[in-house]
Parts: structure tokens; sequence; C-alpha cells
């Protein structure tokens, strides 16, 4: 056997050790756990075949605590580019089978390459986290290593779309990189994330709590809505990323890829027009109007199971993608607080910086009351919805379907907020306030005295109510100082949101010179 030969038999040698990780006992070890490896995760998420792996050989410098000695190819982490449905990402994924995925600084340097390539390229990175957390053994190293993800993450935000699957632990400071990119999905049962973990909560802080309760993958995806999705297994997981990317352009420059229609743009859902109760307190399902309106009845909700109150996520109309924003009556009566306001504001500025149309499904009667939310600091996250409503640039269509009373009025797409077409149904209701309050604060003399006269208050106030609801509980106050673009009727909604679309896709505006706004936080 030649040379040559013999040094491509070493290489095939190399390549095969390297892709068993930390070995076929870890790998075992892996699977016994109920989880993928890092290349199996791989294979799932990208087309067959189109896997470019970078950075296979390389190993990590440590000499301390005999780390000289517990060398593998890789080194915890495999990193590429590939295609999901013909489309270049770039992702990595962190190997548990060695040193448990803990990041060392050429880990790092590895999921900092892919990154920065993904930025030259214009590419999503979508990143698999199972990891054990800094390399001890590493110190300043491992955690300037974390720190130069970190810097990345900043640098593409609003750039091009970064995702991350947490898949296995993910503590300390390697949650900041999560926290940091567009989406965060969780397996469950599996998965967790949090800052410090049980044995230091209970040191300091005396509370007994397990992982899961501490930051499994319930906790985030209904208390603190640090996770966008969750999945029970990790093939559902993978499908729910490509489902993502499929909503989603590949950078700020781009248009989301257009999807042939097969729905009639002008089909009338007659359903519509009844689905409002007469009883204005009574509550419907949003998501049989968001259903009814667009293609296909197809809906890919973000953080579903946070906030219901308000509704995220992404649909097409007449084949373009776009995100919807919709108040939920049936939950709350669909009122805003501080996590609905700050979940909305979030999907909206992502939305915006990635050139995907905003519709607006309005039934809002105000903000949630009380000093739970004051003191939650409510002003500043109503403000954070306002403030994405009033920058985005993307065109954006408000239809208001019932009540839009005061500050939540204009927070919700509002015309001032340069929302650029805004229609109404026939049952909208439009105001500083409801009806009731309205007559209690304008009326607050005359039924003072009426009392002290011995008259029939009640019977005055629900006849001011009446005439309150006559002149307000309706769009055409609104409309006839230009607020509102035009009532239209329910069952024609899908039609005249497509309509609109079309005629926004030419749109140009820009913003104030400035290098950044001051976001309330």
């Amino acid at each position: 056997m030649s040379k040559q030969l013999d040094k491509i038999k070493k290489l095939i040698e190399n390549r095969e050790k390297a892709r068993l990780g930390g070995g076929e006992k870890a790998i075992q070890k892996q699977h016994d756990r109920g989880k993928y490896t890092a290349r199996e995760r791989i294979d799932m998420l990208l087309d067959e075949g189109s896997f470019e792996e970078y950075d296979m050989f390389k190993e990590h410098r440590c000499h301390n605590f005999g780390m000289e000695k517990k060398q593998f190819p890789g080194d915890g982490v495999v990193a590429g580019s590939g295609t999901i449905d013909g489309r270049l990402v770039f992702v990595f994924a962190q190997d548990f089978t060695v040193h448990a995925g803990s990041l060392s600084e050429t880990m790092s340097q590895k999921i900092c390459k892919v990154m920065d390539m993904a930025m030259k390229m214009g590419a999503p990175v979508i990143g698999i986290n199972d990891s054990g957390g800094a390399r001890i053994q590493e110190g300043i190293n491992a955690l300037a290593g974390y720190a130069e993800i970190f810097e990345r993450n900043i640098l593409a935000s609003g750039v091009i779309p970064q995702i991350s699957g947490i898949f296995g632990p993910c503590a300390g400071g390697a949650v900041y990189s999560p926290a940091l990119t567009d989406f965060t999905l969780m397996m469950e049962n599996t998965s967790y994330m949090f800052l410090t973990g049980p044995k230091v909560v209970k040191t300091v802080t005396g509370e007994d709590i397990d992982q899961e309760h501490l930051g499994g993958a319930s906790v985030h995806a209904t208390k603190s809505g640090v996770t966008h999705f969750t999945a029970k297994t990790e093939e559902e997981g993978v499908q729910m990323l490509k489902t993502l990317l499929s909503y989603i352009p590949s950078n700020n420059m781009e248009v989301a890829p257009r999807r042939k229609c097969n729905d009639p743009i002008n089909r009338m859902e007659d359903s519509l027009n009844e689905i409002i109760p007469e009883n204005p307190n009574e509550a419907y399902d949003m998501y049989k109007v968001i259903g009814a309106v667009v293609d296909n009845g197809e809906f890919f909700e973000v953080q579903p199971k946070f906030a219901k109150n308000i509704i995220v996520g992404f649909a097409r109309f007449n084949g373009q993608s776009v995100g919807i924003v919709a108040n939920q009556p049936s939950c709350y009566a669909g009122v805003l607080d501080v996590n609905a306001s700050r979940k909305g504001a979030r999907f909206v500025r992502f939305c915006d910086a990635f050139n995907i149309p905003i519709v607006s499904l309005v039934d809002v009667p105000g903000f949630l009351p009380g000093t739970g939310q004051e003191y939650n600091a409510v002003i500043l996250h109503g403000a954070q919805l306002l403030y994405a409503y009033g920058e985005a640039t993307v065109p954006k269509i408000t239809v208001t379907l019932r009540k839009s009373y005061g500050g939540s009025h204009i927070v919700m797409g509002s015309k001032q907020l340069h929302t650029d077409l805004n229609y109404a149904w026939p049952s909208a209701e439009i105001a500083v306030m409801g009806a009731s309050g309205a007559a209690a604060v304008l009326y607050a003399k005359e039924a003072k005295a009426k009392k002290e006269a011995g008259e029939d208050v009640k019977a005055f106030i629900a006849e001011k109510e009446e005439e309150y609801n006559e002149l307000f509980a309706n769009p055409y106050q609104a409309a006839k100082y230009g607020y509102i673009d035009d009532v239209i009727e329910p069952r024609n909604t899908r039609f005249r949101i497509c309509r609109g679309l079309a005629q926004l896709a030419t749109k140009r505006d820009a913003l104030p010179a400035k290098k950044h706004g001051n976001i309330p936080m």
C-alpha cells in the first residue's frame, strides 16, 4: 500500500473516531437518558447529505487537572453548515458525551466560527444546547469563551435569525446565549435552564426545589416566558424548528419564503358575522377568528402557554408570511398586563427586524388594574408594546373586532402609531373607557343630586350608559376622524387583509437618524 493510501486510511480512521465523540459507552448513556447525540440531532434537522462540518479535529489546549490526557477530536461540539428545505443554515450542537458538553475555549471558537460565517452569508444560525456549563478546569478561558459567543449573539441580533434548542441542561452563564437569541425551544422533562442550581438555591435562600420546578420546560413556558416552544420528543422539537424557519427570512435584507396558496383570497367566512356575542361582557375564542382568515387555517403560535390573554404567532395570507398579534377575550377578557405586553412587544420587534408584516386583531378592554401590576412595572411593559408598534416600519394592518378602550387602544396598533390600514367591524367599540365607567365619571354630580332627592339613580345611570353606547359603542366616531380607514363586514376580513398586504408590498418607511432608541425596560 502506498504512503498516500496510508494517509487516506488514517484520515478515515480519524473521522470515525471524531464521529464517536466521547465513545460508544458515552453514546449509549446518552441514549439511555432518552436523548439523541449531537450528530443525530443535526442529521434530523438538516436535509439529507447537506451537512458540511468544520473543525472536526479541533482539540482543547488545557493542561490543568490532567486534562491533557482527556482529549477528544471536536472537543464537545459539532459545528458546520447545511440546508433545511434547500435553504442555507449554520448549526452547532453541543455533545454531552464529551466532558458533559462543557464549554472550553476551543469549543467557543468553533461556535463563534459558524456564527461569524452565518453573518457573512446572511443565513440563520441554530444552536442545540446540551451542556454541563463552563469547563471548570479552564477557568477564565471558559468564561471568556462564553463572552465571545454572547457578543456575537448581540451583533447578529436583528441581522440574521438566531434559534436555540435546549435539548438538555443549560445552566449558569450558558443561559444567556439562548436568552439573547430570537426563539428558544425546550424539551419537556429532559431540559432545564437556570442561573443558579437547586443546591445553590438551597444554600442561599433555604428553598428546597428540584431542577424541573426551578427551571424546567413547563416553568419557562408558563411562568417566566423564557422559552417560546416546548416539545415532548426530540423529533417533535426538530420539526418545530423547521416549521418556524419556514415562516421567517434568512436575514434582514430578505423577505420570508412565499408559499403557493390554494386558499382563495376572496373566501367569505360567514361564521365571523355572528361570532361576536350580543352581551359585550361575554367571551369568544379569538383562535376561531384567526383560523377563519389565514391561509388554510394554519397558525404557528409562539409562546402558546405564556400570557394567554394575548396571542402571537405566524400565519400566511395568500402565501405571504405575516406575524399575528391578537387579544384573547376568553382569557382575562383580553386585558393587557405585564406579561402580555412584553410578549407582544418582543414579537412585534422580531417581525419588524425581519420584514414580516404585522396583522393585529383587537378586542382589548384595557390594562389589568391592581398593585400586583403597578408594582411589577406595567407602565414600563405597556410602554414596550407601544414602542414596538410605533417603531415598526413593516406593513401594519389592524382590525378592531370589539372593544378598544383607553391606553390599550393606542398601544394595539392604532393609526397614530403609523399603522397603514386600520379596519373595524361594525361591532367595534372605540372609546376612552366602557359605558358604565364613563357614565359614573361623567354624571357623578347629577347621580349624587338625584340620590339625595330620592330619585332612581340606577335608571338615570342606565339611561346615560345607553346614550354613551349609542355615541361610542360603534366604530363610526373613529371613522369620522379618519382613525379607522373603513368599517368592514366581518366575513370579508380575509379578503381585505390579503388585498391590504398586496397594496403595502412596496411600502418604504424610515425612522429618524440615530444610533438606537432607548426602549423602556
